[in-house]
């Protein structure tokens, strides 16, 4: 997959920015190739070629992806100079102040997202078709309309997903689910570019859903946002593009679908910010997921004849066609009412107004179900109390997301409460309070609101990220500090000459500076408590990793046992092997089939099971030498498949019990004082809960979840009443204890490394597998 030569980009200021693009191989392995789609190694002789003929064009190298593929950013505008360029650009950002421009003289961005789900492949190719009618088309239309906008394409945002036909990055990420989490490089990408567009609208086109769905969704929806703003011009702009794709034609997208007219509560809501058109209106857009009709994924790739594939292609083309040349004339017809709705809604976060009531009626179907609401805080403190790694984790978080923070040069006292320098203020008088809010606030119980969700109901980067963050609802707000563009370093070594070094392993980055020095070889110790010991003689490999990872060193008490860098065996999802190798484990990757076809335990420490390992399964050598590591190693589990395990292994007495299957959301939880629960957080997060009863002798709870279960998220009982949040009152979450055979066992009922999004719950699975391969 080498490319071939590199990119060469011009110096030009203005537009067209052009990129003579580097090519790659032919592969004629690429999935689209089948469908009679263009293969990825073509895009870039293409855009070449284009930006050889026409002045409207530009393409940028906005980034790669996880395999190194370039990731094209194309804009399509009249031709400007770098001054006319330049006052664009403070255009925008006056609009982001909230403040009006002469809407005359603004070029209106619009923004089209493709092929995120790389076996949705057909964005990439309608774009294609509208890019190069933009760029050649001499109608006049055509030339008006690029005189008073800008349209910026990502041509394909997965393109290593595009060439392997499938849904996932190569990381094994839904990259559609981690907007407000940016752990994959092409989400990160994509945050930039709707950052730095600021489009008045957006479409994501996606596949697939018999007839065509085009948003508005269905409510629960997000309780941030000014909705009043949006639903004016999203369902409106979704009733043109319905009609658009009726008068293709096509039988097969006759009865487009609108979930906001169309669907029950709940069943293609718009609550979480994870995906990119919920997230992209916390921008400011006006935005969609559009999802095509004929389906050409998965089994039917497999299975349908070539040629019906690439007629099903074509249909799906010409629909995503349609929606961007609709919304290309909905933003020319509207730019001046549009400009407006943006500027109002920054200008409402920067003065701190309140969201406006919507009555019944606003828009047709529009009603009770549908308004949604919050109080915004005036302010959130974030301090380095609990982890000063984690509160600048959380500020950088911020911070990229184009949420302003503010740093405390001196001492400042707010709410009645004394607060030290190099503390961080989120003053939620700015422009993009939604947003700040989104990540910042506990969010809702909306078990009661809606029968089912899409996806995550809760999510909450203050309850999860492992700072300390305070809220500062109302009242007198005097702060003077110095804008942030990124957190200040933290790391540091506060012990006496000569003393042993102690690191606490509070968050992720005290993990991976731990697993950094025994990568070295250095003999540190453990001591009960979990502390890691770094001998007085490593005084400079501990600075050192304390400047890289920004941890803390202080003074170590006496004792603790030696301690060697884990090997882990891992039999995981896509998610936990990141945070793992991201936590600096040394991990090999297991499940059944590699077990069974013989599998080296002389070198692990501990095994992980959360995916992929079924004990049952196992023919008789695979598991004899399991039993054998079972016998000295140690066993962290998480889920369904992980008690599974430890049942059918026979290691600790604990019966699963499974919550309601799509129960989701930040939980409450209550601490025991074991090696796992310990200095954990006060707050967990689940997908498909469990919990264990019938404990055996020492078997330790290391945390329960509380008297009220769910702070964040979604969750009932099952019909027959089993499964709800009464039943998991109180019950343990989380337990440890030694096994008969004398295997250290840790069962996690909670999802604690879910997309490598809760960051504060790292350092409680890196205490469990210690602890357990002690």
């Amino acid at each position: 997959m080498l490319a071939q030569g590199e990119n060469q980009a011009d110096r030009h200021q203005g537009y067209p920015r052009r990129t003579k693009l580097r090519t790659y191989p032919e592969n004629t392995a690429d999935k689209s190739i089948k469908l009679g789609l263009a293969p990825y190694h073509a895009l870039a002789p293409k855009l070449n070629a284009l930006q050889q003929t026409s002045n409207r064009i530009s393409v940028e190298v906005v980034g790669q992806s996880g395999l190194g593929r370039d990731l094209y950013l194309v804009t399509l505008t009249a031709p400007e100079s770098a001054t006319e360029t330049r006052i664009q650009e403070r255009f925008r950002a006056t609009i982001e102040e909230g403040r009006n421009v002469p809407a005359g003289l603004y070029k209106a961005p619009i923004w089209i997202n493709n092929n995120i789900h790389g076996d949705e492949w057909e964005g990439t190719d309608g774009a294609l078709r509208v890019i190069e009618h933009l760029a050649t088309s001499n109608d006049a239309d055509t030339k008006k309309l690029l005189q008073r906008s800008r349209v910026y394409f990502n041509l394909t945002a997965n393109p290593d997903g595009r060439v392997a036909g499938t849904r996932a990055n190569s990381a094994g990420f839904d990259l559609n689910r981690d907007f407000v989490t940016s752990s994959q490089p092409e989400n990160r990408v994509m945050q930039d570019v709707v950052e730095r567009t600021q489009p008045l609208m957006m479409l994501d086109e996606h596949g697939y859903v018999a007839n065509t769905l085009i948003e508005p969704t269905t409510p629960p929806h997000g309780q941030n946002y000014d909705f009043d703003l949006y639903i004016k011009h999203g369902y409106a702009n979704g009733l043109l593009m319905e009609k658009a794709v009726q008068a293709l034609g096509h039988p097969e997208a006759a009865k487009p679908e609108i979930p906001f007219r169309d669907y029950p509560v709940g069943e293609w809501d718009g609550w979480a910010p994870i995906y990119t058109a919920q997230y992209a209106m916390y921008h400011g857009a006006v935005s969609y997921t559009i999802e095509i009709p004929m389906r050409v994924n998965r089994g039917d790739y497999d299975a349908l004849p070539v040629a019906e594939l690439q007629r099903r292609s074509k249909i799906n083309t010409d629909v995503v066609e349609a929606t961007i040349k609709t919304s290309l004339d909905y933003l020319d017809d509207n730019r001046r009412s549009l400009i407006e709705n943006q500027t109002e809604m920054f200008r409402r976060g920067a003065a701190g107004e309140k969201q406006r009531y919507i009555p019944d009626g606003f828009v047709p179907g529009f009603g009770p179900e549908d308004r949604f609401s919050t109080e915004f805080p005036r302010a959130y403190v974030i301090t380095n109390d609990r982890s000063a790694p984690a509160a600048a984790r959380l500020v950088d978080q911020l911070v990229r997301h184009d949420v302003r923070v503010e740093r405390a040069e001196r001492p400042f006292t707010l709410g009645g409460k004394r607060y030290p320098a190099g503390s961080y203020v989120v003053d939620m008088h700015q422009p993009k309070r939604g947003l700040a809010n989104v990540m910042l606030e506990q969010g809702s119980d909306i078990s009661d609101k809606a029968p089912v969700m899409y996806d995550i109901s809760g999510w909450s980067h203050r309850l999860l990220w492992g700072a300390s963050v305070e809220i500062h609802r109302n009242g007198q707000f005097r702060f003077d500090g110095k804008p942030v563009t990124a957190a200040s370093p933290t790391g540091a070594v506060d012990a006496a000459p000569g003393a042993d070094l102690a690191l606490t392993l509070t968050d992720q980055k005290d993990v991976s500076a731990a697993n950094d020095l025994l990568s070295r070889g250095l003999e540190l110790r453990r001591r009960d408590d979990g502390t890691i010991v770094v001998p007085a003689r490593e005084w400079a490999a501990a600075k050192e990793v304390a400047d890289r990872y920004g941890v803390r060193f202080t003074t170590a008490k006496a004792g603790g046992e030696a301690l060697q860098r884990k090997v882990i065996a891992a039999a995981v999802s896509a998610d936990e092997l990141q945070v793992l190798r991201e936590s600096g484990f040394d991990v090999r990757t297991i499940s059944t089939a590699v077990l069974n076809a013989g599998f080296d335990w002389s070198r692990i420490d501990a095994l992980y099971v959360g995916a992929g390992l079924n004990y049952t399964q196992l023919n008789a050598t695979a598991k004899a030498a399991l039993d054998e590591f079972l016998k000295r190693g140690g066993v962290v589990t998480r889920g369904a498949t992980g008690s599974r395990f430890n049942t059918d292994a026979k290691l600790l007495q604990a019966t699963p019990v499974a919550g309601w299957e799509d129960a989701n959301g930040v939980v409450n939880v209550v601490n025991g004082t074991g090696p796992v629960g310990a200095n954990a957080l006060p707050h967990s997060f689940v997908y498909g809960p469990q919990w264990f009863t019938n404990l055996g002798t020492g078997v330790t709870v290391e945390q329960r979840y509380g008297s009220t279960v769910i702070a964040a998220g979604h969750w009932h009982a099952r019909d027959n009443g089993t499964g709800g949040q009464d039943a998991a009152a109180g019950q343990a979450a989380v337990v440890s204890g030694t096994a008969v055979n004398g295997a250290k066992v840790v069962l996690f009922g909670t999802e604690p490394m879910f997309r490598n999004h809760p960051k504060g719950l790292y350092a409680q699975v890196a205490r469990a597998l210690f602890w357990s391969a002690s």
